[in-house]
């Protein structure tokens, strides 16, 4: 088995390896597989793997591409990522994929979907509905659906309709991914130092472009390491990150905020690949019905979902109180309408409830991080000197 330092530097190339290699390989190996991309936040991708099918996470380039031809398609006052996400496809790094999931997250990713079928990139290009209504005689029936009308696409290309038995067998699969890096987010709860967020956020990262078998045995083995008592407790506080579930930050934003002094145990990162809060079941004959009835009951909060009667709000303040933070840090993509409408909510409901936080944009590109680095480095400093001062909660 590797050691844990290379199993940590086999995801970083895997997660930001921008010519998907892996994935491409993984389809030339057996006639009648398919790749599918899909762009934040969530996707079922249990309907995808049943199919015969790799769905791949595309989360624009980072810091890691320059944008010149993705510019011409967005306005500048436009969030970053669907700039980021035309130039791979103009550059031609999406070339071997064979169709394209734009789940419902805001009004620019609808745009882009558009842009992509005019461009014809792909066999196929969804545009992926979500329900908002929670009723599962309702919205539950509509998501099915549409999940219906993936796996008919897909059907289109290589024959291959799933039986129920290969979509629970995927379902039970993917269960197993969510159990396994939630497993390392509860060590991190209690033992952050063991492996820092920029490590767990290569693991699952990784874990988008690769078959959820090998990712599962990945995620088993650095389980396996993080049990042990490695590493050396430093003072820092502990927060919850918020806001960065699509625009994914630049991965030095990411290393900045713990060496500002914050241990980071709770984020959404990569919300699309814990969405859904505990097991889907695996043993019904309606296993799509089963994937929609997760996501309507048992999905995690998010700003591209509106459920009115289970605010977000509130939901955020009890993974705060979970995981033991001292605050949350709202990290926000610029431009991006739907975290950015959020924030206010999330403020005045932390103002009353005596939950501390501090709130900063960033971009994918951004690499100077001199002024939020020191934002959060003031924002740890205050909880440690005042930690025992009795919160102003306002009315």
């Amino acid at each position: 088995m590797k050691n844990l330092k290379q199993i940590i530097n086999d995801c970083k190339e895997l997660a930001f390896d921008l010519n998907f290699t892996r994935a491409k390989n993984w389809k030339a190996e057996k006639e009648g597989r398919v790749i599918v991309g899909y762009t934040p936040i969530y996707f079922p991708r249990e309907v995808i793997h049943a199919a015969d099918g790799l769905p791949i996470g595309i989360f624009g380039g980072g810091d890691r591409k320059q944008i010149i031809k993705g510019d011409a398609y967005y306005q500048s006052y436009i969030c970053h990522i669907p700039r980021s996400i035309m130039e791979l496809a103009l550059d031609k790094h999406l070339d071997d994929f064979d169709g394209f999931i734009f789940p419902s997250i805001c009004d620019v990713l609808r745009n882009l979907s558009g842009i992509f079928k005019q461009h014809k990139f792909g066999k196929f290009v969804k545009y992926m509905d979500f329900p908002q209504n929670f009723l599962p005689q309702i919205g539950g029936v509509f998501y099915q659906q549409e999940m219906e009308h993936v796996m008919k696409y897909i059907k289109e290309i290589n024959g291959k309709t799933p039986t129920v038995e290969e979509l629970n067998h995927s379902i039970s699969l993917y269960n197993k991914n969510r159990q396994l890096i939630e497993f390392i987010y509860d060590i991190r709860q209690e033992f952050p130092w063991r492996l820092s967020i920029e490590d767990v956020y290569h693991i699952v990262r990784a874990g988008t472009v690769i078959p959820v078998e090998e990712h599962n045995k990945i995620l088993e083995q650095v389980c396996t390491y993080i049990k042990e008592g490695i590493g050396e407790p430093q003072d820092k506080i502990k927060v919850v990150v918020s806001g960065a579930f699509c625009e994914q930050p630049a991965v030095g934003l990411i290393r900045a905020i713990e060496e500002a002094g914050c241990y980071v145990v709770d984020d959404d990162y990569m919300l699309g690949s814990r969405m859904i809060l505990g097991d889907i079941d695996a043993t019904t004959n309606k296993p799509l019905e089963a994937i929609s009835n997760a996501y309507i009951k048992q999905s995690q909060y998010s700003s591209s979902i509106y459920d009115v009667d289970n605010p977000k709000e509130y939901r955020l303040a009890k993974i705060v109180e979970k995981r033991g933070a001292n605050g949350v840090i709202f990290a926000s993509a610029s431009f991006c309408d739907p975290s950015l409408l959020d924030a206010p909510i999330f403020q005045n409901a932390f103002n009353r409830m005596g939950i501390r936080y501090i709130a900063f944009q960033f971009s994918e590109n951004i690499n100077q991080f001199k002024v939020i680095k020191e934002q959060v480095g003031a924002f740890s400093d205050s909880i440690k000197l005042w930690e025992d001062e009795p919160v102003l909660v306002t009315k």
